[in-house]
């Protein structure tokens, strides 16, 4: 999306309409839309503010129950995404894999990927949801475990 006018600009149409010129032909000399300099006194008139509306920046639904949410992975951190969006949905906070997913890694929740010893094995491509597990930022100690029994 381009970005929008500066409020200097939306000032000068403004004022210059103040002054006594029409809306036309402060958005000529201004080289604006007529359409964007009706709308900016509208604004003005309205709210006495020639700012523009906030853009984007929705706020996720999860965020309400984050204390919960971030608890139970602080109790829980083994579980995988799909666990977690099962125990989510037993205390009543609906959410998908997807939102979850875009949740944690807002709050800075990373997902690694651990091959279990049980499951060695088994065909990893069938196991993909079942390996990934919740794991704050930074090294711990099963990651150096792994990483020492990959070399070996």
């Amino acid at each position: 999306m381009p970005k929008a006018y500066s409020g200097d600009l939306r000032e000068r149409v403004i004022e210059a309409v103040e002054t006594g010129a029409s809306r036309r032909e402060a958005a000529e000399r201004f080289e604006v839309s007529v359409s964007s300099a009706v709308k900016w006194l509208q604004r003005w008139r309205d709210r006495k503010s020639a700012a523009p509306k906030p853009r984007g920046g929705s706020i996720s639904p999860l965020e309400e129950f984050a204390t919960e949410i971030l608890a139970l992975v602080a109790e829980q951190s083994d579980l995988t995404l799909v666990e977690t969006v099962a125990a989510l949905r037993k205390r009543r906070i609906k959410t998908s894999r997807s939102s979850l997913w875009r949740f944690l890694d807002r709050h800075n929740i990373t997902f690694k990927t651990y091959g279990p010893p049980r499951l060695q094995g088994v065909y990893a491509g069938d196991l993909i949801s079942l390996r990934q597990r919740i794991r704050p930022v930074g090294r711990t100690l099963a990651k150096m475990e792994i990483r020492a029994s990959r070399s070996s």
